[in-house]
């Protein structure tokens, strides 16, 4: 009988229309409720089909050739999303995918976007998942144990994925729990790559970039990580008019197949002009931008850009669209603790040259080991974004993940920073300790005093850490009315921390 490895899942969804994604186990046709169907395409010996549903709401079936394959046991649900907007939104970042057993329970947390699968919560108009999605560079011991079969002894990158058969592996990892799987089959979902969906500190700067190049596999890992992440994952946020003038998926539904990906993928890397991973939605009340903040960035020394010159032209023109409430997804936070924040605007000064050559590879050190690498860390596209949000003078809501504690941040404007990491990766004791030592009390002392003494201009506004920081796993929920309601939810599923009338 035919099979789907991952999936479905509902992802692009609108006030008319759903799209529903999936990997089968063959080539065939993909038939959803007995009327939408569509022919699979192939990649790498693998098979995907995505399906657009027009004015349908309500339980769904989905079939390949003829034959049921989904639901398995319980129904999934498709809901339109209000014209009016979505009530409920959820997000968070930084998911491992490691059993969910006592042991690794006791190591990991418990899951909470898996915990939520099997509650009886009321289910979100919206799931966001911001960030490191997978570990490429930390697989789990099932994971390790599907490399180890296919790879010679000794074979580089040692206990980290290699290829597009090891990514593809990865995501079925991670998707298919059977309550994760239903979660996925019946919540739309939009989602952006983050460091470890490729390698921890990636595009950090150009001396990364050139250590990475000198490897051997380093170019085989970022056009597999790119070309997995392309159809696992940006495939499903794109609506079905920005699909149908997709150059790539009419390529590959021409049967041009891995060669097509891995082309685009090599020059995605090589030349991040080439293709937007960045994408816009209007939902009702408000317009979601979420940014890419890792493979758009300008590296150049002495003018690092978080996005570079086309990227940034692009967000400017979504935010002037914007007519009601702004929410900005940012994998990375963009206000850190002020200490922190004055920190990277030093180092990358240092890092630039303003203390000298010896200073400068010594700083470049630093930046990697403390991973300085935020928006801080690329202060001209801070200070320019900033201005641009004051200038604004409406709500904006910017949600992030990365940094393993959940916090929230207000600015004037009024902006607002919300932050919720991870939903299962959580830091250990002295690390979290650390982390308050050094992000709200050392750095907040001294940050400002080295950002002076290196004679940075101060950014375009102050801003405070009014809750937080919340070192455990979380899922955090925006509950829309005529204000903002933020909640963080725990592993037990109940309120970490509440602010309402944002």
């Amino acid at each position: 009988m035919p099979d789907l490895v991952v999936g479905p899942m509902l992802r692009y969804v609108d006030s008319t229309r759903a799209s529903i994604w999936m990997e089968t186990d063959r080539p065939g046709v993909v038939t959803v409720c007995g009327r939408w169907d569509t022919p699979t395409f192939s990649v790498h010996g693998h098979h995907y089909a995505i399906v657009d549903l027009e004015g349908y709401e309500g339980e769904y079936t989905v079939e390949l050739d003829g034959e049921r394959v989904w639901p398995v046991d319980r129904p999934s649900r498709i809901r339109l999303m209000p014209p009016e907007g979505p009530s409920r939104v959820m997000f968070g970042s930084c998911r491992t995918s490691v059993p969910h057993d006592a042991v690794h329970t006791a190591t990991h947390g418990v899951d909470v976007l898996h915990a939520y699968a099997g509650s009886d919560k009321p289910l979100p108009d919206l799931l966001l998942m911001i960030g490191d999605q997978v570990y490429a560079d930390k697989p789990s011991a099932p994971m390790l144990e599907f490399i180890a079969a296919r790879r010679k002894p000794g074979e580089e990158p040692a206990k980290e994925i290699a290829d597009f058969e090891e990514y593809a592996e990865l995501y079925r990892q991670a998707w298919t729990d059977p309550d994760i799987r239903w979660l996925l089959s019946t919540v739309p979902t939009a989602m952006i790559f983050d460091d470890h969906d490729l390698r921890d500190d990636w595009n950090t700067s150009k001396d990364w970039r050139a250590e990475m190049a000198r490897t051997s596999w380093w170019q085989r890992r970022v056009v597999s990580g790119l070309g997995a992440y392309w159809i696992y994952q940006h495939l499903g946020n794109l609506s079905p008019d920005e699909r149908a003038d997709d150059p790539l998926l009419v390529a590959l539904k021409r049967g041009e197949g891995a060669e097509a990906l891995d082309g685009f993928a090599a020059r995605a890397d090589a030349d991040p002009s080439s293709n937007r991973w960045s994408y816009a939605r209007d939902l009702g009340h408000s317009r979601l931008i979420i940014v890419d903040t890792r493979c758009a960035r300008q590296l150049t020394p002495g003018d690092r850009r978080m996005l570079d010159p086309g990227e940034w032209a692009w967000l400017e023109e979504q935010i002037a669209q914007t007519s009601g409430r702004l929410i900005i997804g940012s994998s990375i936070p963009f206000l850190l603790p002020e200490g922190v924040h004055y920190v990277q605007n030093w180092n990358e000064a240092l890092c630039d040259g303003k203390w000298g050559r010896l200073v400068a590879w010594l700083s470049e050190r630093f930046r990697q080991a403390f991973d300085l690498e935020h928006w801080g860390a690329f202060r001209r596209s801070f200070d320019d974004l900033a201005r641009l949000l004051v200038e604004l003078r409406r709500p904006v809501l910017i949600l992030s993940g990365d940094v393993h504690y959940s916090y929230l941040a207000q600015a004037p404007g009024p902006i607002y920073q919300i932050v919720c990491s991870p939903i299962r990766n959580p830091l250990s004791k002295a690390l979290r300790l650390a982390n308050i030592v050094t992000q709200f009390g050392v750095a907040t002392l001294i940050g400002g005093a080295l950002a002076s003494l290196a004679r940075i201009p101060r950014p375009p506004f102050r801003w405070r850490v009014t809750k937080g920081p919340l070192f455990q796993n979380a899922l955090a929920s925006l509950e829309f009315g005529e204000r903002v309601t933020v909640v963080w939810h725990g592993e037990s599923l109940d309120p970490l921390e509440t602010v309402h009338d944002l």
